[in-house]
């Protein structure tokens, strides 16, 4: 059986491992040599759960979408991310590494943000447990997601506005990584997916497989099975994803559907569908699929979601679609679009950009009548409502 998980390197196969400048050895060194230690700890535990259960709200319900299983002739349920404190997965993640930071004896916490679910989400925790907070966000990302900006701000931390590159989440987690380098002692850095340097793959994907924990308990009640036929849900850096097949993974029976951002297409040059069009190179301190020249500079990416603008995958996904564990369809922003009023007229749901792309992997697949699919709604779509708006979506 094949292990699809991080070997004690940080390396999914032919991806992962970190590669970093000496100035974050000690840093990321630190990291590796504590982070299970404190994850497995029963008091880690403890506190993580109690806050997820009282704080965040969870369990995240199990939604049978009955208009939308009509539509797709199978049986879909929604695992609703949405519902969590600050309308996103990102909570899950945030609050786990803000309390290792506390048990690392950090003072200060950064992190990067594209759509600034997982800015607010930082923000949010570092309130809660009085910490002090900084935000690098992209120029074009605060412009078009100022609503979370605002939200940031309110809960005290400082966004940092990055103007460099294409103004988006890259150049925003180049910013963080620089901070981080001039601040070791006293710094915990916060990244909002399963990318950057080992242990954070593992470690992110770890503290969001409370979503597919959830998951096997929640369709074990509903369906006297515990697994899918299908699990869907979308992929920039892929913390929501990772989270979503954790338990799944060596579970053959369980067809994995990942869903990337194609942008305009993926013939247009804009584009953020990394698996598709990515080959590989070294992102962000670790070994992975990455969208590039034929000299190895990184190419701008683009697509409508700025969770999902990104010319990197996590290496935990791209060594899934090498090993040919899942499959990954490229959606365009038209598509993402016209799932996204399919499933707020059908449901009366509306989801974030992000989730879209999930969403519209939908019509891509036959399903079968007695299929159980689960598809993760990542996020609410109250950030991406001005976006939604300036499509007329009978043109589309």
């Amino acid at each position: 059986m094949n292990n699809y998980q991080a070997d004690s390197n940080g390396f999914y196969g032919n991806f992962g491992g970190a590669y970093i400048p000496e100035i974050l050895h000690r840093c990321v060194t630190e990291l590796q040599d504590t982070y299970l230690n404190v994850l497995e700890s029963n008091s880690f535990k403890e506190e993580f759960t109690t806050l997820l259960r009282d704080y965040v709200g969870r369990p995240s319900p199990l939604y049978l979408a009955r208009r939308l299983s009509e539509k797709y002739k199978c049986k879909i349920y929604l695992k609703r991310e949405d519902l969590n404190h600050t309308g996103a997965h990102k909570i899950n993640n945030a609050i786990g590494q803000v309390l290792l930071a506390q048990h690392m004896g950090k003072k200060r916490i950064i992190a990067e943000t594209g759509a600034g679910q997982h800015g607010v989400a930082t923000a949010t925790v570092c309130a809660l447990m009085n910490m002090e907070c900084t935000i690098y966000m992209g120029e074009t990302d605060i412009a078009r997601q100022h609503i979370n900006v605002e939200k940031m701000k309110m809960l005290g931390a400082k966004v940092r506005s990055v103007t460099s590159g294409n103004k988006t989440l890259k150049d925003a987690t180049n910013e963080a990584i620089r901070d981080w380098c001039c601040h070791p002692e006293n710094t915990y850095y916060v990244i909002g997916s399963t990318v950057g340097p080992h242990p954070y793959p593992d470690m992110v994907a770890r503290l969001q497989s409370v979503i597919s924990k959830e998951i096997k308990n929640q369709l074990f009640e509903h369906e006297k099975r515990d697994y899918p036929d299908y699990l869907i849900a979308c992929i920039g850096g892929g913390s929501n994803a990772a989270g979503t097949i954790y338990h799944y993974l060596n579970n053959e029976r369980v067809k994995i559907i990942l869903a990337e951002a194609g942008g305009k297409g993926i013939t247009s040059s804009q584009s953020a569908a990394t698996i598709h069009l990515g080959r590989l190179g070294i992102l962000h301190g670790a070994k992975t699929l990455v969208i590039q020249n034929e000299d190895g500079q990184i190419q701008e990416p683009y697509s409508i979601s700025a969770g999902l603008d990104y010319p990197g995958i996590g290496p935990l996904h791209a060594n899934l679609a090498e090993q040919h564990r899942a499959t990954v369809f490229a959606i365009n922003d038209n598509e993402a679009i016209r799932a996204a009023y399919e499933l707020t007229r059908l449901e009366g749901i509306i989801p974030a950009l992000e989730s879209a792309h999930a969403l519209g992997a939908l019509s891509k697949i036959s399903f079968k009548p007695d299929d159980i699919v689960v598809l993760t709604v990542s996020g609410r779509g109250d950030k991406d409502i001005e976006t939604f708006l300036k499509y007329d979506i009978h043109n589309l």
